[in-house]
């Protein structure tokens, strides 16, 4: 176990330095930093000043061992759209982004789960006939599109009975303060504002586990041992729930993890669609006005999710499917 996890933590580290080469070829080929830091009508002694106390005229390869530096330290330099901090910035966003990406992947889970393994049990039924065609409209239609859609029947149309709108159509809501942390989750209209971002982030990962947990359950469904388990005279609810849904997890939990991961990488149309003030959103920013420390510090802080939610995956292996356990310890012996 030991050994496993030391040899995950070497490939983490490898792919988080090939993660931080490419950010750091952003600063060598996308644009001049200076040029976007000076006005014009700054001379070229002041150029060569800032461009000396940027670390610019150092060899290539000292710039990158003290890009890596300072990306471990969380600090990225400075804005070049605003001025400030990248750490700051991405610390003012990461809450919403992942209030938004948690509340999105509790809505997949909690909803696509149970919608498997009731589709897979009752897989002739009208139902479950109705659900797998509404999950092919999940995966096939785009984010932005089932954004607008959203917007269109909850946030235009207004109700029949107040004669407003159901929900709110972009941003936020009104968020509190918990030390660096700002929450919209304590106020009526924090709830109100994430409804329509989380479930447009949330519809392609349900429909993903829901199709995914049905195909899992049918084929553990014919497998030796749980027809050994009905033999034994095992109840139904023993057998799908104590012995094929465990085993249909473990394939479950490799693409949740991964999902999860998607969720929070990829929530910039989602971001975009309605204005919530999160990272992704920073980013398309960034990306309109070329603000490179901004790209770079994203482009990192997203792959350190992954990896760190690979790891995990991984780790949790071990406690759902025993097989795995057993391997390692009679290659160990």
């Amino acid at each position: 176990m030991l050994a496993f996890i030391v040899r995950r933590l070497i490939q983490a580290v490898m792919v988080m330095l090939s993660v931080a080469l490419i950010a750091f070829l952003l600063f060598q080929y996308v644009g001049d930093p200076v040029a976007s830091m000076v006005g014009q009508e700054a001379t070229q002694q002041d150029r060569e000043r800032l461009r000396q106390e940027l670390g610019l005229d150092k060899p290539v390869v000292l710039q990158f061992f003290s890009f890596v530096g300072n990306a471990v330290q969380g600090e990225f330099g400075i804005s070049y759209r605003q001025g400030r901090k990248v750490s700051t910035l991405l610390q003012e966003r990461m809450p919403a982004t992942l209030e938004l990406a948690g509340a999105a992947a509790l809505i997949a889970l909690c909803i696509g789960i149970p919608l498997g393994v009731y589709t897979a049990l009752r897989r002739k039924g009208l139902i479950s006939q109705s659900l797998l065609v509404f999950s092919l409209l999940g995966v096939s239609l785009p984010t932005f599109l089932i954004g607008i859609l959203l917007i269109l029947a909850f946030s235009v149309t207004p109700s029949l009975l107040t004669g407003t709108p159901w929900l709110p159509a972009f941003g936020r809501g009104e968020v509190t303060q918990l030390g660096w942390w700002s929450t919209g989750l304590l106020t009526a209209t924090g709830w109100k504002h994430l409804v329509l971002p989380a479930v447009t982030l949330a519809l392609f990962q349900l429909t993903l586990v829901m199709r995914l947990v049905r195909a899992e359950m049918l084929e553990v469904l014919r497998t030796d041992y749980i027809k050994f388990a009905r033999a034994r005279g095992l109840s139904n609810r023993a057998v799908h729930f104590g012995h094929a849904l465990k085993n249909t997890l473990v394939p479950v939990i490799t693409i949740t993890g991964l999902q999860l991961g998607s969720i929070i990488a990829f929530a910039i149309i989602t971001e975009t669609v309605f204005q919530w003030p999160g990272m992704g959103l920073l980013f398309i920013q960034a990306v309109q006005f070329a603000d490179i420390p901004v790209m770079a510090a994203y482009l990192c802080l997203i792959a350190l999710i992954f990896v760190v939610i690979n790891l995990i995956v991984d780790l949790l292996y071990f406690a759902v499917d025993p097989r795995l356990r057993v391997e390692r310890a009679s290659s160990a012996h």
